[in-house]
């Protein structure tokens, strides 16, 4: 069984992207491949096939592989709930939540975990692509660490390195890492790649050939910029644009951008309509006053971020939307923050307590029981028109506006609220968007057409348009040795 792992100079240098490319393009040649990675700290989860979550990126990477996702893809996952603090998932299922410093200091009870949920994989797969976590130069954190060379070291899987030249000082940061990594850690790179290159590669030919020289690391290419990675879904809340307000389009969609919003890819079918001009709303700016739609986002800490969006303002807002007469859609813990009361007695999400919602639906909801990780699909309830998602929340909701729902589940079960005129509405299903029948329906009673393409199809293409890139920019036959495969790759 083959196996390679990408490591990274940093977060957000591209791992996971070209991670999935690879997966695509050693798919695309026959192969059974499968992602792979420790641990993954990100509120964009996705549900598996085996009833559980994982890392958004590790769904996507199995997409690209062309299998199910599986919680072994990613055997822990951090969700953070708040600046120091962070729910574990443990093969899919909430271990607890914990302290940044008591989980950085009992990591190492992890490993033998994750080392199964790796062997599991071999035992399916010709070869296993794996991603790291931050950078293997954090040496601070090496101790205990399951993420990037603690994981590749006991389990002897080599290592390329990437280093992202969009940023800058790209020579500094993978010499860097050579520089600070101790000498058995520093032995499994086995090369580098450079990402996210913008203009002719010749003006970097020198630069490359000076980390080969300073490291002794092969060079195995460099990566155009990927605008096809735009149509893939982002893990992490960071990167997320917030848009220009584009007057040319019919019509206008916002979020507000929550501290800890989860699932944001919910949007991402929307960003991609030509007649929508959707945009995420960051912190000090107040809702436009011109918007059709507000769809309040998923958020792992409901009522923190009920408590964030009153400090900007954004109630106000709201409520002077709603008064005008324009629409408001809640998502997963938006609509639980549309009600009338949220309770956490347990603390679930963060300390117990509770909080008058936004009073745009009545009903109200109290975070208690298991998780719901499961798919949905089903019809809207006016229109009819399909759609296909997942359900990844706590807490049960109660009220009048329910005889009213937003969805049928197929089944026959009755899914979400609707308020009595119409015009706030809310589910707990995440990829409404996704479905072109759904989307055209929700964006029709807005008086914008939609597209018509499946948000499914548009993220396969982008996959393969990478792959064809990254076939060209990397050294592959090299890269297909130094993972052990025995297969030729001319």
């Amino acid at each position: 069984m083959a196996a390679l792992m990408i490591q990274g100079c940093g977060s957000d240098v591209g791992k996971s992207v070209l991670t999935a490319g690879l997966c695509r393009l050693f798919a695309n040649r026959g192969l059974r491949v499968r992602p792979f990675k420790p641990q993954n700290m990100s509120n964009n989860a996705a549900v598996t096939a085996d009833g559980g979550e994982i890392g958004r990126a590790q769904a996507l990477q199995a997409i690209a592989c062309r299998t199910p996702a599986t919680v072994h893809m990613n055997p822990v996952l951090l969700k953070p709930q708040s600046d120091v603090g962070a729910q574990v998932v443990v093969r899919g299922q909430v271990a607890g939540t914990w302290s940044a410093g008591a989980y950085q200091g009992s990591k190492d009870q992890w490993l033998d975990l994750v080392l199964e949920s790796f062997a599991s994989l071999e035992g399916e797969a010709d070869l296993v692509i794996v991603e790291g976590a931050g950078s293997p130069a954090e040496t601070n954190l090496r101790a205990g660490d399951i993420a990037n060379m603690g994981f590749a070291r006991p389990a002897n899987v080599p290592v390329v390195l990437v280093g992202d030249i969009d940023r800058g000082h790209v020579i500094a940061a993978l010499v860097g890492a050579h520089a600070v990594l101790d000498e058995p850690d520093r032995v499994m790179i086995r090369g580098f790649l450079i990402n996210k290159f913008r203009g002719d590669p010749a003006l970097f030919e020198d630069g490359r050939a000076e980390i080969a020289r300073r490291t002794g690391w092969r060079d195995l290419g460099m990566a155009p910029w990927l605008a096809s990675a735009r149509a893939l879904p982002a893990e992490d809340a960071v990167v997320l644009d917030h848009g220009t307000h584009r007057q040319d389009r019919r019509v206008r969609i916002v979020a507000p951008l929550l501290s800890r919003i989860a699932n944001f890819d919910d949007f991402d079918p929307l960003r991609a309509e030509p007649e929508v001009d959707f945009a995420f709303i960051p912190p000090g700016q107040a809702l436009p006053g011109d918007a059709d739609l507000v769809i309040l986002p998923g958020t792992k800490a409901t009522l923190a971020d009920l408590a964030f969006l009153r400090g900007q303002g954004w109630d106000i807002d709201l409520a002077a939307h709603v008064r005008r007469g324009g629409r408001v859609l809640g998502l997963c813990g938006g609509y639980q923050m549309l009600g009338r009361r949220i309770a956490d007695p347990e603390g679930l999400e963060g300390p117990p307590g509770a909080a008058p919602g936004l009073g745009l639906l009545e009903v109200e909801t109290t975070l208690l029981g298991d998780k719901v990780l499961r798919p949905a699909a089903g019809r809207l309830a006016v229109s009819g028109a399909r759609f296909a998602g997942y359900e990844i929340h706590v807490g049960r909701t109660i009220g009048p506006d329910l005889s009213r729902p937003l969805l049928t589940l197929d089944g026959g079960a009755p899914e979400g609220a609707v308020s009595a005129d119409g015009r706030v509405a809310g589910c707990y299903v995440h990829g409404l968007f996704d479905a072109a029948p759904a989307r055209a329906a929700l964006l029709g009673e807005l008086g914008a057409v939609s597209s018509g393409q499946d948000q499914s199809a548009r993220v396969d293409r982008a996959l393969d348009e990478i792959a064809t890139v990254l076939e060209r920019a990397f050294d592959i036959p090299a890269l297909a040795a130094i993972a052990g495969l025995e297969k030729a790759f001319p």
